[in-house]
This record gives structure tokens, sequence and C-alpha cells, in this order.
């Protein structure tokens, strides 16, 4: 049985496919995400900077430039997960995108799990049941019509009907109670 994720901790994570490109993004989430990001970040103090603003910098480990960057920064609760992220875009050669993930696991994150972003999100009440599994689909859809359905779905169509239905149960019970008094 796999253990369950320590919410706590602040994961990374590639957020776009592994293999050479012109850009890459690396994702981290957590309350120590800004922290972290800021010890290897020359450009700007992170933890200074306003939510949802992008910074042009460079990447350190020590005295060593790992990449010229363009970084990210959105502070909770108004990301994805509901925590602090930070994502890094960085030039797309697979040395560099490992060097990037190393940097950060070395300065205290660890590994995200696969999908541990999108169950982050559910846990902190970002998203429901219905919507993380929508996107799975959304990543996974091959039409235009998979693509339009994940997407309804993920924007909490479904759940929305869920809730009318609910609503009009506890409504029709009510009513039901009402005429056996």
């Amino acid at each position: 049985m796999q253990k369950a994720p320590n919410i706590d901790e602040t994961i990374v994570a590639l957020a776009t496919p592994f293999g050479k490109g012109a850009i890459a993004v690396v994702r981290l989430s957590g309350k120590e995400a800004i922290s972290i990001a800021d010890k290897c970040f020359k450009g700007a103090d992170l933890k200074k900077v306003n939510s949802h603003t992008v910074h042009y910098g460079h990447l350190i480990n020590k005295s060593e430039v790992i990449d010229e960057v363009m970084l990210s920064v959105f502070k909770a609760p108004r990301t994805y997960t509901a925590e602090d992220v930070v994502e890094v875009s960085c030039h797309g050669s697979t040395y560099i995108q490992e060097r990037v993930v190393q940097l950060f696991l070395d300065n205290g994150a660890r590994m995200a799990d696969r999908g541990e972003f999108t169950l982050r999100a559910f846990l902190n009440g970002r998203i429901d049941l219905s919507q993380a599994e929508a996107v799975g689909d959304l990543i996974n859809a091959e039409s235009e019509k998979a693509k339009q359905v994940a997407l309804n779905q993920m924007r909490g169509g479904f759940s929305r009907q869920i809730k009318k239905l609910k609503d009009q149960l506890v409504h029709f019970a009510s009513m039901v109670e009402l005429e056996l008094d």
C-alpha cells in the first residue's frame, strides 16, 4: 500500500513533458515554495514581490549560474493548489531541466508524486473530485468533443448539476415530511 503524501512539504516537478524543447516549466508548490526559490534566484527578492508576477533573473547554485529564467510567483490562496506556487520557465535542455529540479530538491523541496498538484488542489478545497478527474480527462483529450466535455466538467458543470439535483431532493423530502406531519 502506498503511503499518503505529506501535504505540508513543498513539492517540485516538471509541469511540461520531459524532453528537449525550447522551454520547460518547473513548478514548486507549498508553504516554502517562495523561500526555496528565493534562495536560488537572483533577479528579485521573491518574498517581497506581488502575487501573479513574472521576474527575469538567474538560477544560481552557490556561485554557478544554472540558467537564465523567467520566474512566476503566485501566492496562496489564489493558485491552482491553493498554496504558494512558483513556476520557473527555463531553457528546455534535458540537462538544464534536471539541474533546476535538483537545485530545488537540494534546497528543501521533495519530488512531487504523479498527480500530486491536482491532489493538493482537491485536498485544499480548490476543486472537487469531479473537477480533479476532469483534469486528467483534459490532459488526455484527443478530440474537440473530449476537450469540451472535460473543460465543462473542470469548470464545475457536472458538480453544479449534482448540487441542483441534491437541492431538489432536499426540497422534495421536506415537502413529504411536511405532508406527513
